[in-house]
């Protein structure tokens, strides 16, 4: 009788510890078959982002690689890679260790370029366009080249262009030839004529600037025959010719030989020799393109004309620093453009 007892007892341990294997059992299949499911989602979300890393890797290297064809080999020119070259910082040339910014030459070349196709019109013959933009090239390359030297050497010396004079720059260029032109009316000028817009125009301005403050700071020479125009002037009542002739130290003196107009391009000698009154002398100023000082004399002017004589007291300086960085060959260029005509 005791041991039927205790054979039922073990009977119902063995049934309940079956049921309870039996749920853990059911557990582990419904746990195995959300696995399943889980898993394989996992793994198409893993391949997923892995297929759109590497999309995009290639996508990446194929612009890298073409912008860099377009650029340094094919040595395109167009817009939308000038855009390109003004967002991401990329190199044409280094000088002295220091890069020469890609956006600067092309803006440069493009400006030159628009402007003299949109004055020549068709007139030029297949090889002669591109002669003519080989040349620009050449040009806008040196050009960018020497206002990134000329940036060097104003950090160097500690000079700085402010917002304040690139604005001020930027209202005396409205104003140029005594016209008081609209901005608006300038910036469609520049547009037309150059294809820059108000930013790349102050830019323009701020180089040029720039450049002009490091080329008077460097120049103890011109700043000298400066001083020795304007104190023999003084003493021989303004005789612009006989200073030429006594001085002879790289001055340059010309005379227009009748009235001109007033709006003549001719680094801001008309725009000042308007100001003036007949015999009167203008004193130093520094020419609009930054390269030398001028004096100016008017001798006749009616509403829109003058006749005058100038000296011109150019900056030698900066070009001498320049020309010896490139005979020690520490001008590095990354693409390849010709000679120009004047050796640059």
């Amino acid at each position: 009788m005791c041991y039927n007892y205790n054979m039922n007892l073990v009977k119902k341990k063995e049934k309940k510890q079956s049921e309870r294997e039996k749920v853990e059992e059911r557990r582990e299949e419904v746990l195995a078959t959300g696995r399943k499911f889980k898993y394989p989602l996992q793994w198409t979300k893993h391949r997923i982002v892995m297929n759109t890393i590497l999309i995009a890797f290639v996508i990446t290297a194929i612009i890298v690689v073409g912008g860099w064809l377009a650029l340094y080999r094919l040595g395109m020119t167009d817009e939308p890679l000038y855009r390109i070259t003004k967002v991401i910082p990329v190199s044409v040339a280094k000088v002295e260790e220091e890069s020469v910014p890609f956006s600067d030459y092309l803006m440069l070349y493009r400006s030159s370029m628009t402007s003299i196709e949109r004055q020549s019109g068709n007139q030029f013959d297949q090889s002669s366009a591109e002669a003519l933009r080989a040349e620009y090239k050449r040009v806008a390359l040196t050009e960018a080249e020497k206002y990134t030297y000329a940036a060097k050497l104003a950090r160097d010396l500690g000079i700085t262009v402010s917002d304040e004079q690139i604005n001020a720059e930027f209202d005396r260029h409205l104003k140029i030839g005594g016209i008081d032109r609209s901005e608006e009316g300038f910036l469609k000028i520049i547009d037309d004529n150059f294809s820059l817009d108000k930013n790349e125009y102050k830019h323009m301005l701020y180089l040029s600037l720039l450049k002009s403050e490091v080329n008077v700071a460097i120049d103890e020479s011109a700043n000298k025959v400066a001083n020795k125009v304007e104190s023999l002037l003084a003493g021989n009542d303004n005789d612009y010719q006989k200073v030429a002739e006594e001085l002879d130290e790289g001055i340059v003196y010309e005379e227009t030989g009748g009235l001109v107009d007033s709006k003549n391009i001719d680094g801001g000698r008309a725009t000042e020799a308007m100001k003036l009154e007949p015999g009167q002398s203008s004193g130093k100023f520094i020419s609009m393109n930054g390269d030398g000082y001028y004096f100016v004399k008017l001798i006749k002017k009616n509403d829109t004309e003058v006749n005058f004589v100038s000296i011109k007291v150019p900056f030698t300086e900066f070009e001498k620093r320049f020309a010896k960085l490139q005979e020690e060959d520490k001008i590095h260029e990354y693409i390849e453009v010709g000679e120009a005509e004047n050796g640059n």
